[in-house]
């Protein structure tokens, strides 16, 4: 039998994810990436000593990771090491309220106490509650690839369809718990690992809570580059026929099924299977023809899933260290609703953002020179794709970040800085394509699409499969790697003949 052909185009985590399983499946496989590295917002900055993560920088469930190298008879400890962080984050209200988040329950209870009188009955519920979420998940979301109630219906029994607690957002969930407000913006942040909204995503992603106490959040010695370097390492022995500095420019159809792609220097690529790693919606927009069945597709798609939010990423390094931060740092804002509110449903920069920190040289000290930090800062913003969003002056804004940063502990952060790099919305969009600049591609949402994401096989193609974070199961790094998996069993099962295993 002939060996059948397969495309990918876009080198993020879950394009060379599907390309290392397709390449196990059998497939002749093609990685095409218009960028000059490997994995998409997944990236590598330095400058002065200093080195960043310009992308993810909390890696969590690594059996995702384990999952992919198993596939393909490889260890990941053979290409990585991952280590372990605690505090997992270290968090500061602005009322002075200093709460560090651990994996051993009783320090982790010792800092509720800080906050709650009786933190012991109401976490450990709270726990088993997060954790039969994720249990769940583990029987269907992080199975199969899941299209919609349907499907999901299809793994479970009536009963586990109702532990899922569907008639509940996050917010209302963790209120549910705890009716403690410090506590309820902690568990309610954990959500924004898939950037969307507590107060409008469904509670089964409440699981995130178990995700990260239960299972841990890790690092990847030597950055989290590491992770996309060993990637393509393992396609290199894998044979992955790779092409970086590659725009595409179309996608080839031949009546209703996907050929091919062109390249922007004119050159066709033939293919059985196309996989793109692009998003869905700029996929429809950017690289399929103009007809009106993509038309029709890509406005019903924009109806139901709104993209995640986007980011302010300022790369600080410091000629000192600040000695009160962790790994991990949030700055929570002084009224989360608000906060929430004014991103989401007003499309504006919040007035108090929530600002993450990470500063990696705490786990490593090869990021950062010797008393120096390296402070990779993050707020979260609206997407350009929001209809309601003004222009943001970026400057102001910077100085607003900074302005917070300084009142809540990081005095002298400013006449510190020694490096200096920033992201934008506008830079994510035109560096990796995501709709609006979006972080971590489709928000969930109750209402609007029920937690779900973009099916992953084409609905207007056939031979189109997508993966990344607008589809099955999401955003994030482990998420955007699994989506890879999972796309990979679902060509298996729905592309024929049956390709002859490796």
């Amino acid at each position: 039998m002939k060996q059948k052909k397969a495309i990918v185009v876009g080198a993020g985590l879950g394009g060379m994810s599907a390309a290392i399983r397709l390449t196990a499946d059998g497939y002749q496989v093609k990685l095409i990436e218009k960028n000059s590295n490997l994995g998409g917002k997944l990236n590598r900055r330095e400058g002065k000593g200093f080195t960043f993560d310009t992308g993810p920088s909390i890696l969590t469930m690594p059996w995702v990771l384990e999952q992919l190298f198993e596939s393909v008879h490889r260890r990941l400890e053979d290409y990585i090491t991952v280590e372990r962080v605690e505090p997992q984050w270290r968090t500061f209200f602005e009322d002075g309220t200093q709460l560090d988040v651990t994996s051993d329950l009783p320090n982790m209870l010792e800092e509720m106490a800080k906050v709650t009188d009786k933190p012991n009955r109401k976490f450990t519920d709270f726990l088993s509650y997060s954790q039969e979420m994720y249990e769940l998940c583990m029987k269907s979301f992080y199975k199969y690839s899941i299209q919609d109630l349907k499907d999901l219906k299809s793994h479970h029994k009536l009963k586990e369809l109702f532990q899922m607690d569907p008639m509940s957002t996050v917010a209302r969930s963790t209120h549910k718990h705890f009716d403690n407000k410090y506590l309820e913006q902690l568990f309610n942040f954990f959500v924004m690992y898939v950037g969307s909204n507590p107060y409008s995503s469904p509670a089964i992603l409440n699981q995130l809570v178990y995700v990260q106490l239960g299972l841990g959040i890790h690092y990847v010695k030597g950055g989290m580059y590491q992770i996309a370097e060993a990637m393509g390492r393992l396609m290199e022995e894998l044979r992955v026929d790779v092409h970086l500095n590659t725009p595409v420019q179309q996608l080839v159809v031949e009546g209703d099924r996907v050929v091919g792609v062109e390249t922007e220097d004119g050159t066709v690529h033939e293919a059985d299977v196309v996989v793109s790693n692009l998003e869905v919606i700029p996929a429809y927009r950017r690289l399929a023809p103009n007809s009106s069945k993509v038309k029709k597709e890509t406005k019903s798609l924009e109806k139901k899933f709104d993209p995640t939010v986007s980011g302010l990423v300022l790369l600080l390094g410091t000629d000192k260290k600040f000695e009160n931060l962790k790994h991990h740092n949030f700055f929570f804002s002084e009224d989360p609703e608000k906060e929430f509110k004014q991103i989401f449903d007003q499309g504006k920069p919040a007035d108090d953002p929530t600002i993450y920190i990470g500063i990696s040289s705490r786990s490593d000290d090869s990021q950062a020179p010797a008393g120096k930090d390296n402070l990779f800062v993050l707020t979260h913003v609206p997407p350009l794709a929001n209809k309601k969003r003004k222009p943001i002056d970026w400057d102001q804004y910077r100085e607003k970040v900074l302005d917070k940063l300084e009142r809540m502990g990081m005095t002298g952060l400013r006449d510190s800085i020694e490096f200096e790099y920033r992201f934008t919305p506008e830079d994510l969009e035109s560096l990796y394509g995501p709709n609006g600049g979006s972080i971590y591609g489709i928000a969930a949402d109750r209402k609007n699409n029920g937690g779900f994401k973009i099916p992953s096989k084409s609905q207007v193609y056939e031979g189109l499969y997508f993966v990344g974070g607008s589809t099955h199961p999401g955003g994030g790094v482990p998420m955007v790697t699994l989506s890879g998996q999972l796309t990979a069993d679902l060509i298996k099962e729905k592309e024929s003949p049956k390709v002859k295993q490796a």
